[in-house]
Protein backbone atom coordinates (compact mmCIF):
# COMPACT_ATOMS: atom_id res chain seq x y z
CA UNK A 1 0.00 0.00 0.00
CA UNK A 2 1.37 3.21 -0.38
CA UNK A 3 0.62 4.75 2.34
CA UNK A 4 1.24 8.58 1.71
CA UNK A 5 -1.57 8.58 -0.84
CA UNK A 6 -4.06 7.36 1.28
CA UNK A 7 -6.75 9.60 3.39
CA UNK A 8 -6.30 9.74 7.15
CA UNK A 9 -8.65 6.48 8.11
CA UNK A 10 -6.76 4.29 5.17
CA UNK A 11 -3.51 5.19 7.05
CA UNK A 12 -4.70 4.67 10.49
CA UNK A 13 -6.13 1.34 9.75
CA UNK A 14 -2.38 0.69 7.67
CA UNK A 15 -0.64 1.63 10.59
CA UNK A 16 -2.74 -0.86 13.07
CA UNK A 17 -2.26 -3.82 10.32
CA UNK A 18 1.80 -2.99 11.20
CA UNK A 19 1.21 -3.14 14.58
CA UNK A 20 0.05 -6.54 14.67
CA UNK A 21 2.26 -7.67 12.51
CA UNK A 22 4.83 -6.74 14.56
CA UNK A 23 2.85 -8.20 17.29
CA UNK A 24 3.13 -11.31 15.67
CA UNK A 25 6.89 -10.94 14.90
CA UNK A 26 7.46 -10.57 18.70
CA UNK A 27 5.41 -13.71 18.91
CA UNK A 28 3.16 -12.14 21.45
CA UNK A 29 -0.24 -12.03 22.33
CA UNK A 30 -2.73 -9.48 23.02
CA UNK A 31 -2.92 -10.07 26.75
CA UNK A 32 0.95 -10.12 27.24
CA UNK A 33 1.18 -6.93 25.06
CA UNK A 34 -1.75 -5.03 27.19
CA UNK A 35 0.55 -6.23 30.22
CA UNK A 36 3.45 -5.21 29.03
CA UNK A 37 2.17 -1.43 27.49
CA UNK A 38 -0.41 -0.96 30.91
CA UNK A 39 -3.77 -1.01 28.85
CA UNK A 40 -6.47 -3.26 28.52
CA UNK A 41 -6.46 -6.09 25.71
CA UNK A 42 -9.32 -4.38 24.15
CA UNK A 43 -6.85 -1.23 23.63
CA UNK A 44 -4.45 -3.38 21.84
CA UNK A 45 -7.34 -4.93 19.57
CA UNK A 46 -8.41 -1.23 18.55
CA UNK A 47 -5.15 0.27 18.17
CA UNK A 48 -4.67 -2.88 15.81
CA UNK A 49 -7.63 -1.59 13.80
CA UNK A 50 -5.97 1.49 13.77
CA UNK A 51 -8.04 2.97 16.12
CA UNK A 52 -5.98 4.21 19.29
CA UNK A 53 -5.35 7.16 21.50
CA UNK A 54 -1.84 8.31 20.81
CA UNK A 55 -0.19 8.02 24.56
CA UNK A 56 -1.81 4.17 24.08
CA UNK A 57 0.28 3.79 20.74
CA UNK A 58 3.26 4.91 22.09
CA UNK A 59 2.94 2.35 24.82
CA UNK A 60 2.28 -0.48 22.77
CA UNK A 61 5.20 0.54 20.48
CA UNK A 62 7.42 0.67 23.37
CA UNK A 63 5.79 -2.54 24.37
CA UNK A 64 6.59 -4.17 20.89
CA UNK A 65 10.29 -2.04 21.21
CA UNK A 66 9.74 -0.28 18.75
CA UNK A 67 11.20 2.68 20.45
CA UNK A 68 13.42 3.46 16.80
CA UNK A 69 10.44 3.67 14.78
CA UNK A 70 9.22 6.75 16.55
CA UNK A 71 11.97 8.99 14.97
CA UNK A 72 11.07 7.71 11.55
CA UNK A 73 7.62 8.36 11.91
CA UNK A 74 8.06 12.30 12.84
CA UNK A 75 12.14 13.00 12.87
CA UNK A 76 13.18 16.00 14.47
CA UNK A 77 13.98 19.04 12.96
CA UNK A 78 17.20 19.73 11.46
CA UNK A 79 18.63 23.08 11.71
CA UNK A 80 21.09 24.42 9.07
CA UNK A 81 24.08 26.57 11.15
CA UNK A 82 22.70 29.83 9.41
CA UNK A 83 19.47 28.90 11.06
CA UNK A 84 20.64 28.12 14.32
CA UNK A 85 22.69 31.56 13.97
CA UNK A 86 19.35 33.67 13.05
CA UNK A 87 17.72 32.06 16.05
CA UNK A 88 20.51 32.83 18.47
CA UNK A 89 18.79 30.50 21.41
CA UNK A 90 15.43 31.44 20.15
CA UNK A 91 13.14 28.66 19.93
CA UNK A 92 9.19 29.12 17.90
CA UNK A 93 6.86 29.02 20.55
CA UNK A 94 4.27 29.54 17.91
CA UNK A 95 3.13 29.62 14.08
CA UNK A 96 3.74 33.36 12.54
CA UNK A 97 0.56 33.43 10.79
CA UNK A 98 2.07 35.31 7.74
CA UNK A 99 1.23 32.66 5.22
CA UNK A 100 -2.64 33.35 5.82
CA UNK A 101 -5.00 36.46 5.06
CA UNK A 102 -4.92 38.29 8.53
CA UNK A 103 -8.00 40.72 9.49
CA UNK A 104 -8.71 42.57 12.04
CA UNK A 105 -11.99 41.93 13.97
CA UNK A 106 -13.79 45.20 12.44
CA UNK A 107 -12.47 44.35 8.48
CA UNK A 108 -14.03 41.13 9.04
CA UNK A 109 -17.23 42.09 9.79
CA UNK A 110 -16.94 44.85 7.02
CA UNK A 111 -16.73 47.84 9.37
CA UNK A 112 -14.16 50.86 8.38
CA UNK A 113 -13.33 52.25 11.99
CA UNK A 114 -11.14 48.91 12.08
CA UNK A 115 -8.11 51.02 12.16
CA UNK A 116 -8.16 51.76 15.77
CA UNK A 117 -7.46 47.96 17.00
Amino acid sequence: MVIYQSGPVAIAEELGQRLKQARLRADLTQNQVAAQAGVSRKVVINAEKGKVQLVSLIAIMQALQLDDAFNSLLPPDTLSPRQLYKLQGKQRQRASGTTRTQYTIGEAQGDEASDEW
